[in-house]
């Protein structure tokens, strides 16, 4: 019998190096590269994580650089626990409670923010570091959408429903609810949510 030839290894791309994934930066190349000396000037660990450059402690996320149409931005895992009294962090959406991000156009807005930048990133190390957690606010504290309180106050019988549902599916509820921006969207999304809720089943239960 012949001998078999080895198979050849597989071709599948395998996960890039930072440098290699700076070098690959179509967007924001050069802010990406200064935000990054500023951020291999820490003790933190550099890492490739959902192909973005992610920045750890001990294992544990901390800072990660990415890139939009029309900015890049430095986010922070736990930016909830960070001293703002400037207001530069942005909240990626209105349900987020742990992350926060600072939005950057060009490297001369980084320079200027360069110290505001570095004790935001000294002060997640410190946090990490100490353990410190972000604190989640339970479903029942959570400030519920006027027009879900209206429809409440209308249908007594929709409120006592909706608290008898599970956490999970109350959050599911509220995160539909209030992604909409306009007041009538609300309205509509509740209205066609209602039998629903009076029946006992979450958002996505048929």
């Amino acid at each position: 019998m012949k001998a078999q030839k080895p198979q050849s290894q597989s071709t599948t791309s395998s996960k890039p190096t930072p440098d290699q994934l700076f070098e690959r930066a179509r967007r924001w190349k050069e802010e990406l590269l200064v935000l990054r000396e500023i951020l291999k000037q820490t003790d933190m660990t550099e890492d490739v994580k959902w192909y973005q450059p992610v920045y750890t402690v001990n294992g544990k996320n901390v800072c990660i650089l990415s890139t939009f149409k029309d900015s890049c931005v430095l986010g922070f895992f736990k930016g909830a626990l960070l001293q703002d009294p400037e207001n530069n962090l942005r909240q990626p959406g209105p349900n987020t409670q742990s992350s926060r991000f600072l939005r950057f156009t060009s490297v001369n807005e980084i320079r200027q923010q360069e110290t505001a930048i570095r004790r935001y990133v000294d002060e997640a190390i410190a946090h990490e570091r100490s353990g410190t957690k972000v604190v989640f606010q339970r479903i029942d504290e959570r400030p519920l959408p006027e027009e879900l309180v209206q429809a409440f106050q209308r249908i007594p019988e929709l409120e006592q429903s909706f608290r008898a549902l599970t956490p999970g599916r109350q959050r599911e509820y509220l995160l539909h609810f209030s992604s909409a921006k306009q007041s009538a969207t609300r309205h509509s999304r509740i209205e066609a949510c209602m039998q629903r809720i009076l029946d006992g089943k979450g958002f996505r239960e048929k």
